[in-house]
């Protein structure tokens, strides 16, 4: 049986771990398992986690009264290179190569780290993914370039917005009335065909869709909480994005 404070750190090593997997877009059963892996290969055979998309709950009975740790999450994001090292930290303690201060220190630089990309080629990537949605879309290479724009503009209204604004809602909702606007922009100036291409390439880098996958294998994994809570946050961002086309679209 291992004494309090020892128990505090290995709670503390799987509630890091637990949280930088929730806030880059893990699964919540992915999270409860590699918490629970965690505690069992640093001594604590008997633990129960309870993870929603807002917060984690974790417990472990190796010493009576049972120890219970709340950790709170605030943001998400999409971060799967986060969430493939905190595994990779598992595995590695699972397997006895690294201790508990090691495990602690590899967790913590990962929190701290910036492993997403820049700003600027994140905004890039979904301007050419808008363009490229036009063609899948069996739209014309001369939809190419507005789409291309338009979904630029989007996605840095998006981000901007979100950091103006801290509700998501809000910064969707704009971001998609700045890409009717743009695109209907360019179809009057005759710079462009299809204006329904344009717009549908535009918005699908704002489709939620690793918010919907999530949801739906929470769901096929028995966490109805998680997944229904993630449906409801991805059918909110669809339904921003459909609202912001629509106020654009009703005053042409």
């Amino acid at each position: 049986m291992k004494n309090r404070e020892e128990t505090y750190e290995i709670m503390d090593v799987c509630l890091l771990a637990g949280k930088i997997m929730l806030r880059s877009g893990a699964e919540t059963y992915r999270v409860e398992d590699t918490m629970q892996r965690i505690a069992s290969a640093l001594g604590i055979e008997q633990s129960h986690s309870y993870v929603t998309p807002t917060a984690i709950l974790f417990s472990a009975e190796d010493r009576k009264p049972e120890t219970t740790r709340l950790a709170r999450i605030s943001e998400r994001t999409t971060d799967l290179k986060k969430v493939v090292l905190v595994n990779d930290v598992s595995r590695r303690i699972s397997n006895g190569i690294i201790d508990l201060d090691e495990a602690r220190r590899q967790l913590r630089e990962i929190e701290t780290s910036q492993l997403m990309f820049s700003f600027w080629l994140q905004v890039l990537a979904a301007a050419l993914a808008s363009g490229c949605f036009v063609i899948m879309f069996q739209g014309g290479w001369y939809d190419f370039l507005p789409a291309f724009i338009a979904g630029g503009a989007g996605y840095y209204s998006v981000i901007l917005f979100h950091r103006l604004i801290p509700v998501k809602f809000f910064a969707e909702f704009l971001g998609s009335v700045i890409i009717g606007v743009v695109s209907y922009l360019f179809i009057i100036f005759h710079l462009g065909v299809e204006l329904d291409k344009i717009i549908i390439g535009a918005v699908m880098p704002l489709v939620p869709g690793l918010l919907l996958t999530n949801a739906v294998r929470d769901l096929m994994a028995g966490h109805l909480v998680s997944g229904i809570s993630k449906g409801a946050e991805a059918f909110l961002t669809a339904f921003a994005i459909g609202s912001g086309i629509a106020v654009v679209l009703s005053f042409l």
